[in-house]
């Protein structure tokens, strides 16, 4: 393949080729969030107190990881843990492993969490979680001493009445149950609240893994109910073929949709016919990436952004879409399944072209409803049919979808801005409500 990069996975002797993808204009996710969060600020008039308050995390910890690791070497980790703003109830957010996660970021995401939880209406306030390690030079033996000493480490900060982690980037149900168990040992009884994303068995809920993926596709249909376009005559192309994006596209197709180009990291495929999308999960399945498929014509990931289609779903990585990007975006909807990736340059360029942006802190926010359905159910003992779950996920999906476009059209800004001012009104109402303590 052209250019592409080979990478060894070592603990299935598996070869990914990775395509580069479009040039990247990197912003500080901090700053980008600020961004955003100042304009929401302004249309809102905060006082500077609460504007203070807002922008401030909680709290922020640093720990320390040592692990004996396989070969009898003592290496230490770093870890993190904020907790943006717990003014709506028990903090909620992600924990992610990866070689190149700071604080800075941890940060920002927390942020993101509290806005997302606003926005779509659910009692949790924002926090994110990280260990700066790169999993795939780990053994499953080390990532779960990891993970374990993390959690030991953290056993103040966790709860379900305080924080409730789940998993992120490079960790899954098996890391949270680490997680859960870690905690009930030390507290000496089953916590299983105390994470959401778990294994079914232990208290996990059922359609969490299809969660994000579902909210992409009822945030889709609504944007489409919006342009007067029926699904049926909806062409989509999909940036990222992981859970969220292929879940995406699947749902997608099963209302009608032509879904027209799809990518992974081995690069996309366009085909102006439609692609068969359960026939690419089966093979991602098989051969873990799209290196090899012939369901399509080979693109570039900066085609696949640039290609003809209605709706573009960027599913991937943060800061895909830059103003060099969104000048040649044709779409006329972009659904953002990803965290952050849009810059913050690239909002105007976007809005100028009339494109309908249905953000990320709004459009990707299932996978956090469906946590807080685990959550209820685990604080109640009682778990709910996939079809209860499902229809009350869409019914607060189609709800917070018309409260931020409602929000949007009332201040003459994007969804983007609509999204930030809803959120950031909710949380300072909800503070000024409770008071400070002092």
């Amino acid at each position: 393949m052209k250019d592409a990069q080979l990478t060894s996975m070592n603990s299935d002797q598996v070869t990914i080729y990775r395509e580069p993808g479009p040039p990247i204009d990197k912003e500080r996710p901090l700053e980008s969030m600020m961004k955003r969060f100042d304009v929401a600020a302004e249309i809102l008039g905060l006082e500077r107190g609460v504007y203070q308050y807002l922008k401030t995390p909680v709290r922020q910890h640093i720990v320390s990881i040592p692990i004996q690791m396989d070969d009898g070497r003592i290496e230490v980790f770093e870890g993190y843990r904020v907790i943006h703003n717990d003014v709506m109830g028990p903090s909620k957010g992600g924990i992610r492993y990866a070689p190149d996660v700071s604080l800075d970021e941890v940060k920002a995401l927390a942020a993101w969490m509290t806005w997302k939880c606003a926005v779509v209406g659910i009692p949790f306030g924002g926090a994110k979680g990280g260990v700066r390690c790169d999993p795939s030079k780990l053994t499953q033996v080390e990532i779960e001493k990891i993970t374990r000493r993390y959690t030991a480490n953290l056993m103040d900060v966790f709860g379900p009445e305080r924080d409730v982690p789940a998993p992120d980037m490079n960790t899954n149900e098996q890391t949270m149950a680490w997680v859960m168990d870690t905690y009930s040992m030390h507290t000496r009884r089953t916590e299983n609240a105390v994470v959401t994303g778990k294994p079914l068995i232990i208290g996990g809920s059922l359609g969490r893994k299809e969660a994000t993926g579902r909210g992409v596709m009822v945030n889709t249909l609504s944007a489409l109910g919006k342009l007067g376009l029926s699904p049926k005559d909806a062409s989509v192309a999909v940036q990222g073929f992981g859970n969220v994006g292929s879940i995406s596209a699947r749902l997608l197709q099963e209302q009608g949709c032509r879904i027209v180009g799809i990518s992974d990291i081995s690069g996309g495929f366009f085909n102006e016919n439609g692609i068969d999308v359960s026939g690419a999960m089966t093979y991602v399945e098989k051969h873990r990436s799209l290196h090899g498929w012939k369901g399509g014509d080979k693109v570039s990931q900066t085609e696949l952004l640039e290609c003809e289609c209605d709706v573009l779903v960027p599913a991937a990585k943060e800061d895909q879409i830059n103003p060099a990007v969104a000048k040649k975006i044709h779409a006329k909807v972009i659904v953002e399944g990803a965290n952050g990736p849009t810059t913050a340059k690239a909002d105007p360029v976007l809005q100028s072209k009339g494109i309908l942006v249905v953000p990320d802190i709004l459009a990707n926010s299932g996978g956090v409803t469906v946590s807080y359905f685990e959550w209820v159910q685990d604080r109640m003992g009682y778990f709910w049919e996939l079809e209860s779950i499902n229809d009350r996920l869409d019914r607060m999906m189609r709800s917070a979808f018309d409260a931020v476009y409602q929000a949007a059209a009332k201040h003459h800004v994007s969804m983007r801005i609509g999204a930030y001012v809803l959120a950031i009104d909710k949380v300072a109402k909800t503070l000024k409500v409770r008071g400070i303590y002092a």
